[in-house]
């Protein structure tokens, strides 16, 4: 019996498509994550609209929730999850403020390093070992769920390290 052929789809293999799927993936994953570290809400107040749509004659308003992005919206992680950690022993807290402070900014470049595809191997080096930050701290705490999904991750930028000699499209190679 004969193996079957592969064929290319536009010139691109499996293995291409495969890397390029990964790269996307976790590419988008690093940069919105970070980017959501800039995430926070603010009230603002707007008029009661009538049943045509303008503003009531009472003069009315509303206090109305709003999404904005932003250096003083800046959270690497939710209050409760810093207390915890704060709380272990473990954990310095001249290490861990250092941490905070990179985290989103981490995220956010090396999200872009592999949507760009500049650097491919240091970004995917650099995004694992955000990873295994991160599941240090949440082994501390006892989450195993988060420790569960971190390992997941990891399993994705370990393939994709395996198939970045795949990448078709990079900007620079050999990093």
């Amino acid at each position: 019996m004969t193996e079957p052929i592969a064929m290319p789809i536009l010139g691109l293999t499996g293995r291409n498509l495969a890397y390029l799927s990964l790269r996307l993936w976790l590419g988008v994953r690093a940069l919105v994550t970070g980017l959501e570290k800039f995430a926070g809400t603010i009230t603002v107040q707007e008029p009661v609209l009538d049943a045509t749509g303008q503003p009531d004659s009472s003069g009315a308003m509303l206090d109305v929730q709003r999404k904005v992005y932003g250096w003083d919206q800046y959270h690497a992680m939710p209050d409760t999850l810093q207390a915890k950690l704060a709380a272990e022993p473990l954990m310095s807290e001249f290490l861990m403020k250092a941490f905070c402070a990179c985290l989103g900014p981490a995220l956010v470049l090396t999200g872009l390093l592999l949507l760009l595809g500049l650097a491919g191997r240091c970004s995917l080096m650099l995004m694992g070992l955000i990873y295994v930050a991160l599941t240090v701290g949440l082994i501390l705490i006892g989450q195993d769920q988060g420790v569960a999904f971190l390992g997941i991750h990891l399993g994705l930028i370990a393939l994709a390290l395996t198939l970045v000699d795949h990448d078709r499209f990079a900007m620079t190679r050999r990093l």
